[in-house]
């Protein structure tokens, strides 16, 4: 079991994503008004919370939705879950479908202090049900 840290959103693709603390999250689409949703297999990106706070130790300075992340969440290690795993916050249910990412273009962060978790502890996920997530709620598997 985890809890929301940060819902984070951006308006343009390969940008860094910005705190909204509350979002709507759409069926088959993915968090409303952000840029990397619609229908394909990566509508949410998440992300673990002790994965950026290790990052962070190592003398970056990244805060939430800096690599490019709508979830963070403290408690769960989602690159130990396999595809297919089901989240659940509310009446959201989250299914993940892709663990870690090629990166083709280095993103903000990783031109900024030379490395990126996000290819390496990020996963993906699709919407099977919809609803609202606040900053504090609860996520369990």
């Amino acid at each position: 079991m985890g809890q929301i840290k940060a819902i984070n959103i951006s308006e343009t693709k390969g940008t860094q994503k910005k705190n909204i603390h509350t979002c709507k999250l759409i069926e088959n689409y993915g968090l409303e008004g952000d840029a990397h949703a619609g229908d394909w297999h990566r509508q949410v990106s998440l992300l673990s919370y002790d994965k950026i706070v290790a990052f962070n130790e190592l003398g970056a300075a990244v805060q939430d939705g800096d690599f490019g992340e709508n979830l963070v969440v403290e408690g769960i290690n989602f690159r130990s879950l396999a595809i297919g795993t089901q989240l659940t916050a509310n009446e959201v249910i989250l299914e993940i479908t892709q663990i870690g990412k090629e990166c083709h273009q280095h993103c903000q962060i990783y031109h900024k202090v030379g490395d990126c978790i996000m290819p390496r502890e990020g996963v993906f996920a699709r919407v099977i049900r919809g609803g609202t997530l606040t900053v504090g709620d609860v996520m369990s598997y």
